[in-house]
């Protein structure tokens, strides 16, 4: 048995300098990029009643879920959870600088940064209390495709990696697919488009069948362990029809996909936020496509069929495979920390062109120009998602701000209504009413597709108000169940009531205390 030292000095010396400089360079920018986060306490409107969760969610398919996050306790210590989940993006970063075949410093660093700081990682944050577990799945996820590309029979310890990821999170599936996509383009591309080698259609059908037995084997798993715990798939987000048979939807589920895409991708204000990251996406997609085109011309691609029909599926499956968890679950709401995989399009781009541009530029001089515009390119588009990430991070603080004000308010115009009593029966009914209290949020266009992030307060629910008037006021409401206020929000009392913080707003009402805080208006 080795001694520590020398373990870790074998281990630095396979990553070679490449994979150091990855994993440093993932995790000195990750920590620059949140640490505002990760040194503070700020929950949003899931995080109120997840201070201490075991994330025994498999009834939502995540059977591994609260193992991946038992390491740093389940109770929610941004600081820790922050450090390992950046650990294992320095990891994930040090598996694809190997999987794609990053050659240059430059390439490495400028995927580590992207990889980082996509807004998508931000949204992920703000729910911090699952982030270190969400880390570990992406990281095994990119792990199955490494594997299956590094080993003949690879395939097999990668599907078992794409089975836990996916037991952790389903979300990250696209990611291991467009990997996959990739990586099989690439093989057409070495082995040529006139007459595919056997050992190329082997290796995609390995990536294919690390896929199947993958998805099997986590969809076995957890049938066995919600019978062997007596439970059955949620209803939320569509889970508990995955897998149904869709018939005629079919294809205008694929229509909603493609849609979809192309509708985030082009407008979401994720992928580019203002006119910088925009300038330098563009940039990089057109250095991806000067490339291709350039290498087409130099080895022949354009004059073999193959080329063109390999091109036309990939534009076809592209906006698929980016959302195929929709497939399976056609209901998904598609918030953005579903939608990491979009961080791929500019790496993917950068890898290309580390790998190919030397070849598809040929002169000296035009092959130095366009390494500058890669690099100002990339570092633009760091520096904007980073720039997000925080304006992100910064309205969040104001969210709870004014959500503690607000709180403090109604808690005691509460206990300050006639007839309350400690322990009362409390029907609290609405969310912060804007016909009272302005919009302040001045992040929209940001932050907008930024869940967690964005908006006013962080009170949705009569649960949330309950949570935090909990645990940072230090009070206890005994809230009525949602039939029964269900039954007193169309009654005459309550509907002559104004809206907090109108004087009538709080009225004890036959033993039950009625607390109205939603518009004045009903629409």
């Amino acid at each position: 048995m080795k001694q520590p030292m020398e373990a870790i000095e074998q281990l630095k010396n396979k990553w070679g300098k490449r994979g150091s400089l990855a994993f440093v360079s993932a995790f000195l920018l990750g920590l620059l990029t949140h640490l505002p986060v990760m040194l503070s306490d700020i929950p949003n409107h899931d995080g109120l009643a997840s201070m201490y969760f075991d994330q025994n969610m498999i009834t939502s398919g995540r059977w591994f879920l609260t193992v991946a996050c038992g390491f740093s306790s389940y109770f929610t210590v941004p600081w820790i959870i922050g450090l390992i989940g950046l650990c294992f993006l320095g990891l994930t970063s040090v598996v694809l600088t190997d999987l794609l075949e990053l050659k240059s410093n430059l390439a490495v660093v400028l995927c580590s940064g992207i990889l980082v700081t996509f807004p998508a990682l931000a949204s992920t944050f703000a729910y911090v209390f699952t982030l270190d577990g969400y880390m570990m799945a992406l990281l095994l996820a990119v792990l199955a495709v490494y594997l299956t590309k590094r080993a003949q029979w690879g395939f097999l310890p990668g599907a078992l990696c794409l089975a836990f990821s996916l037991g952790i999170y389903q979300a990250y599936l696209p990611f291991a697919i467009l990997l996959c996509m990739y990586l099989c383009a690439l093989l057409f591309a070495d082995g040529g488009w006139k007459k595919a080698r056997k050992e190329t259609l082997t290796k995609v059908g390995s990536y294919l069948g690390m896929g199947v037995l993958g998805f099997a084997s986590y969809y076995v798993i957890l049938r066995v362990l919600l019978l062997i715990q007596g439970k059955e798939l949620a209803s939320y987000q569509g889970i508990g029809q995955a897998g149904a048979d869709q018939g005629e939807g079919l294809m205008q589920t694929l229509r909603a996909i493609t849609l979809d895409f192309w509708s985030f991708t082009l407008r979401g204000h994720v992928l580019y936020q203002n006119l910088f990251s925009g300038i330098a996406l563009a940039v990089l997609g057109l250095l991806f496509v000067i490339a291709i085109l350039a290498l087409a011309v130099k080895r022949g691609w354009l004059k073999h069929v193959g080329f063109y029909l390999i091109m036309i599926a990939i534009v076809i499956c592209l906006p698929i495979a980016t959302s195929c968890i929709r497939l399976v679950s056609p209901d998904l709401t598609y918030h953005l920390l579903m939608r990491y995989q979009w961080a791929l399009f500019p790496i993917v781009a950068i890898a290309f062109f580390d790998r190919h541009g030397e070849e598809a530029f040929g002169k000296e001089s035009t092959l130095a120009l366009s390494q500058w515009a890669l690099l100002i390119a990339g570092i633009v588009l760091v520096f904007c998602y980073g720039l997000a990430d925080n304006i992100g991070y910064s309205n969040l603080e104001k969210k709870y701000e004014k959500t503690y004000a607000y709180c403090v308010r109604l808690l005691d115009r509460i206990e300050q209504t006639e007839g309350y009593y400690q322990g009362i029966p409390v029907a609290l009914i609405g969310v912060v009413g804007e016909d009272a209290f302005p919009e302040t949020d001045l992040t929209g266009k940001v932050t907008g597709s930024m869940i967690g992030l964005s908006g006013d307060y962080l009170l949705y629910t009569s649960e949330n108000y309950e949570a935090f008037i909990k645990n940072y006021l230090g009070a206890t409401l005994n809230l009525v169940d949602v039939p029964t206020m269900g039954e007193i929000y169309y009654t005459d009392e309550y509907v002559a009531m104004e809206s907090f913080p109108g004087p009538t707003s709080t009225k004890v009402v036959d033993g039950i205390l009625y607390v109205k805080t939603e518009n004045q208006r009903r629409d």
